[in-house]
């Protein structure tokens, strides 16, 4: 992990990024000495279609049955 003042951060703030992207690196960032950032690299995840939704729906209640009763239904002529 590697310190940097705001101001130093701020004249090479992109190639600092690309530091952090191609190395994988960490950043603490201090203003006055004291930290108050840190720049780390994000974790790239693969996005898949497939299970996108596994966990985050559940079925509640009957999917399978009409949720408005038949004689309720209005015929189209």
């Amino acid at each position: 992990m590697k310190t940097i003042a705001a101001g130093a951060f701020k004249a090479k703030c992109l190639a600092i990024m690309d530091e952090v992207r191609a190395r994988k690196t960490k950043f603490v960032i201090t203003k006055n000495g004291k930290p108050v950032a840190q720049l780390v690299p994000v974790e790239e995840v693969e996005d898949s279609l497939f299970g996108f939704y596994a966990g985050k729906l559940a079925i509640s209640g009957d999917i399978e049955s009409p949720s408005v009763p038949p004689e309720h239904w209005k015929r189209l002529k």
